[in-house]
C-alpha cells in the first residue's frame, strides 16, 4: 500500500514540476524572443530610413557604410533593394531564395517583422525585412538575417537553472509525499498488525495516537474493542479451564460411588450396566483432561504469538535443544502401549550433526506423545517410524504410521477440536490431540503439517525453523561450560 500511494503521490508532483518548469521555460522563451524582436525591428525600421534617404538624392555611399557598420558590429548579413539597385553586406547573398522570397513580397508592399519564438537548439537564422517609399509607391526593401545565436545561449542558461530548479523541487516534493505517505500509512499498517495479532493471539497492545485526526480516533475506537475482545478471550478461556477443572471433584466422587456400588451389586446385568456407566465417566474424564491441555496450550501459543511480534508481554523464548533424545524417551514410554496394540515401533537414526529447535522440552514431549498416541490407537497393529530429520532451512519431527490414514479432506479437518473421522468412531477418544499439538508447535515458532505416508497411512510433521546462529553459539557454549 505505501508503494502505491507514494507512486501516485510521487506522479502528481512530478506533473507538477513538469507543469510549473513547462509554463517557466515558455515564459523564458517568449521575453527573449520579444526583446531580441524589438532591437532588431528598430535596426531595421533605422536602415529602411538610410534607404529611403538614399533613394532619394541617388546617394547610396552612406547607406552602404551603415549597413556595413552594422554587420560588422552584430555580425549579421543584410541586403538592401534601392530601386533597381542591390546593395549587401555581412555576407549575405541576395540570390538565397530566402532573401529572394522576402524582397518579392516587399515589392507588394508586404513586411514581415516578427520573429519565430525562440528554441535553445536548432537554427540561428531568423530573416525580417520591410519595404520603405512613399503612400504610393514602394521605393525599395531592407532585408535583415537576424542573428539568435546569444539569444539562444541565454535561452539555453535559463532551461539550465530552471531544469536544476525543478530537480530539487522534485526532490523535495518527494521527500515531502514519503514523509506525508509514512505520516498518514504508519498508523494503517499498525491497525493491520494489531488485526493480525488479535487473530492469532486474542491480544492486542495498545496503538499509539498519531497521524491525521481520523486515523487517531480509529486507533483509539480499536485499542478500546481489542482490549474487550482479549478480556472476553481470556474470561472464555478462564471459564473452560475452571470449569473442566471444578468438574474433575464431583466426577472423582462419582467414580468412587460407582466402585463402591459395584460391591452391593449381584446380577451380571447390574454389574454390565455398572461397567458401561463407568466407561461413559472414563470419557467424561478424558474430555475434561482434553480440555484443559488444550486451554493450556492454546494460552502458550498466545504467548508465543506475543514474543514472536516482540511483545513483552510474551514468554521468554527456549533455548536450543536436540529433540532426538525427547522422541527416543517418548517412544520407549509409548512401548507398553504399542505392544498392547500390536504396533511396531521404529526410531530413525539421529541426523549428524545433531539438529537443534528452539522448543521447551516438556511442549516437545508433550507434542511427540500425542502424536505417537494417536498413531497406535488409530492404527493398531502398523509400523510407527520416528524419525528427527534436517530439511534446508527447517528442522522437521515426523512421526508416520503404515495403517489406513486420512483422506484428503479428512487431514484438512484433522486439528479441528472434536473432530474424529467416521473410520474411527468406535475407538475412544476426544477429538482434541491434533489440536493440541498444533497449538503447542504454534507456541514454539513451529507448525503441524499432516501428510499421506508412502505407500499408504499418515505422516504427522512437527516442523521448526532452524534456530538462529547466535543462539546456537550461546547453547554451545553453555554446552562446554557443563562439560
Amino acid at each position: 500500500m505505501r508503494l502505491r500511494v507514494l507512486g501516485i503521490l510521487s506522479v502528481l508532483c512530478l506533473a507538477v514540476v513538469f507543469l510549473i518548469s513547462g509554463t517557466i521555460l515558455g515564459s523564458a522563451s517568449r521575453e527573449l524572443t520579444q526583446e531580441l524582436q524589438i532591437n532588431r525591428a528598430a535596426s531595421l525600421n533605422r536602415l529602411a530610413q538610410v534607404a529611403f534617404d538614399a533613394a532619394g538624392d541617388g546617394d547610396t555611399v552612406r547607406l552602404q557604410r551603415e549597413m556595413d557598420t552594422y554587420s560588422g558590429l552584430y555580425g549579421e548579413g543584410i541586403v538592401v533593394r534601392v530601386q533597381q539597385q542591390i546593395l549587401a553586406s555581412g555576407g549575405l547573398d541576395a540570390g538565397q531564395p530566402g532573401v529572394q522570397d522576402a524582397l518579392s513580397l516587399a515589392r507588394l508592399n508586404v513586411s514581415n517583422t516578427a520573429l519565430e519564438p525562440l528554441e535553445p537548439f536548432g537554427s540561428s537564422s531568423r530573416v525580417i525585412f520591410r519595404p520603405f517609399g512613399s503612400a504610393s509607391q514602394v521605393l525599395g526593401a531592407v532585408v535583415l538575417d537576424v542573428d539568435a545565436a546569444t539569444a539562444q545561449q541565454k535561452l539555453r542558461e535559463r532551461w539550465l537553472a530552471v531544469a536544476i530548479a525543478a530537480l530539487a523541487l522534485a526532490a523535495v516534493l518527494l521527500v515531502g509525499a514519503a514523509r506525508v505517505t509514512g505520516w498518514v500509512l504508519r498508523p494503517v499498517l499498525r491497525l493491520d498488525s494489531a488485526v493480525h495479532q488479535l487473530e492469532r493471539t486474542g491480544q492486542a497492545g495498545r496503538l499509539p495516537e498519531d497521524g491525521p485526526p481520523e486515523l487517531r480516533e480509529l486507533s483509539r475506537s480499536f485499542t478500546a474493542m481489542a482490549r474487550t475482545v482479549s478480556a472476553s478471550m481470556a474470561a472464555q478461556r478462564q471459564l473452560i479451564a475452571d470449569a473442566s477443572h471444578q468438574l474433575r471433584n464431583p466426577v472423582a466422587a462419582l467414580r468412587l460411588r460407582l466402585d463402591l456400588l459395584q460391591l452391593e451389586l449381584k446380577t451380571a446385568r447390574e454389574h454390565d450396566a455398572a461397567e458401561k456407566a463407568l466407561a461413559e465417566l472414563e470419557r467424561v474424564e478424558e474430555i475434561l483432561d482434553g480440555v484443559l491441555k488444550l486451554a493450556a496450550a492454546e494460552h502458550r501459543a498466545s504467548e508465543g504469538y506475543l514474543r514472536a511480534s516482540g511483545s513483552p508481554a510474551g514468554r521468554a523464548p527456549a533455548p536450543p535443544v536436540d529433540p532426538f533424545p525427547i522422541l527416543q524417551g517418548e517412544l520407549e514410554r509409548a512401548a507398553p502401549l504399542a505392544e498392547q496394540s500390536g504396533c511396531r515401533l521404529v526410531l530413525a537414526p539421529p541426523p549428524q550433526p545433531p539438529a537443534l529447535v528452539a522448543c521447551h522440552p516438556a511442549e516437545l514431549a508433550q507434542m511427540a506423545g500425542e502424536l505417537l498416541n494417536n498413531a497406535i490407537k488409530y492404527a493398531q497393529g502398523a509400523t510407527v517410524a520416528a524419525a528427527v530429520r534436517t530439511e534446508r532451512d527447517k528442522v522437521v519431527v515426523e512421526i508416520s504410521d503404515d495403517g489406513p490414514g486420512l483422506s484428503d479432506s479428512e487431514r484438512a479437518l484433522a486439528a479441528t477440536r472434536f473432530w474424529r473421522s467416521p473410520q474411527h468412531s468406535t475407538v475412544p477418544g476426544t477429538g482434541l490431540g491434533m489440536t493440541i499439538v498444533g497449538e503447542l508447535a504454534a507456541a514454539n515458532g513451529g507448525h503441524l503439517v499432516l501428510a499421506e505416508a508412502a505407500p499408504h497411512g499418515l505422516a504427522a510433521r512437527i516442523e521448526f525453523p532452524v534456530p538462529p546462529a547466535a543462539e546456537l553459539a550461546a547453547e554451545s557454549g553453555r554446552d562446554g561450560a557443563r562439560a
